[in-house]
């Protein structure tokens, strides 16, 4: 097998792990192939301008010490704006001005799906690994990111969970997850909240609240946790429900505003965790996720088996088309799941019963 010298990016919003994956990326490709490794600075920027990075083994040591694995956001940068496509052919040349054999792209579904169609215009070899705190990617159970953020989230309702109980408060705490909501239930679920409301099971605010006196009334319980994706919707649309007044407010002040029309003697408060959960040092569960896809991806390019994605099935790696990934829906909570059925049976108000 012939040297070759391959590329590797990152693209779309930051979340942990990327490093780690970058790191298996240029280890197996160095160790077992002895190729050469490329890092393209933020993804099709980079491309455009022709930077790259040459990575080593030893580039990022610290006296010994490789960073890499615990290293949160990614080292090669990245964007998720910009019109891509309206400069296509200088982006196109640069891939073969830089003389790859191969490109490694880490991204989300979108981001993918803009790398997947450069690379049909342009004749490249792609291979694509998932990422995404939403967990959204088509044809994988899980993408980098998603465990790190939801212990974040978990680890961010644990800690308002004493304060709305020393309070006798009721805590709404946003989450991201605009159309999906696997963050908001799977935290939901392991931060104990006691109610999860996300984009795919429309939610009923006299419910929510009918559902927090049950808990003063039945339990003695004064305090309660309201955990809701951003992209959320109520069951019935009611004028002040609109575009323009979530995008003002947000959905988390948005539901805390229409509790409080019930509670009028209840302190309730709205927190938004925002970009917190992108951040962090990556979970070992990220960690040896971002690994074995990164040693599956340079594999895939040994065996020319290109324009695939790594994708995660049944507890081990195996390649998918990335056209067959581009071409299914995002992953969406299904309503039915054991998960959303887990979170009713130990008395989580998830929505509305379909």
């Amino acid at each position: 097998m012939g040297q070759k010298r391959i590329g590797i990016l990152t693209s779309g919003g930051d979340c942990p792990g990327l490093n780690a994956a970058i790191r298996a990326v240029v280890s197996h490709a160095r160790l077992t192939y002895n190729w050469e490794v490329l890092g393209i600075p933020y993804a099709t920027q980079g491309l455009l301008e022709r930077q790259a990075i040459p990575l080593d083994l030893h580039c990022f040591d610290l006296r010994g010490i490789d960073p890499l694995l615990s290293m949160g956001g990614t080292i090669l940068g990245t964007i998720n704006k910009g019109d891509t496509l309206a400069r296509a052919t200088e982006i196109l040349a640069s891939y073969h001005a830089l003389a790859l054999d191969a490109l490694i792209a880490i991204g989300g579904d979108g981001s993918l799906a803009i790398l997947h169609r450069l690379a049909r215009l342009g004749n490249w070899n792609i291979v694509a690994i998932p990422k995404t705190i939403d967990n959204d990617v088509a044809l994988t159970e899980r993408a980098i990111g998603f465990d790190t953020a939801v212990n974040t989230i978990t680890d961010a309702l644990n800690r308002l969970t004493f304060t709305a109980a020393s309070h006798d408060r009721v805590m709404v705490v946003e989450v991201m997850g605009r159309t999906s909501g696997h963050l908001a239930l799977h935290a939901g679920i392991a931060g104990g909240a006691d109610c999860i409301l996300i984009p795919e099971i429309s939610y009923s605010i006299a419910k929510i609240c009918e559902h927090i006196q049950d808990l003063r009334d039945r339990v003695h319980r004064r305090f309660a946790i309201v955990v809701v994706a951003e992209g959320a919707k109520p069951a019935t649309k009611t004028p002040s429900c609109d575009a323009a007044s979530l995008k003002d407010c947000g959905i988390g002040q948005y539901i805390t505003t229409q509790i409080s029309r019930y509670f009028a003697r209840i302190d309730i408060r709205a927190s938004v965790l925002g970009h917190i959960q992108r951040g962090g040092i990556p979970s070992a569960a990220d960690r040896l996720m971002a690994t074995a896809f990164g040693k599956a991806a340079v594999d895939l390019i040994a065996q020319e088996r290109y324009d695939r994605m790594v994708a995660w099935q049944n507890g081990q790696v195996i390649p998918v088309p990335l056209q067959e990934v581009l071409s299914h829906c995002p992953l969406f909570v299904n309503p039915q799941s054991y998960l959303v059925e887990t979170a009713r049976a130990v008395g989580v108000y998830v929505g509305n019963f379909s």
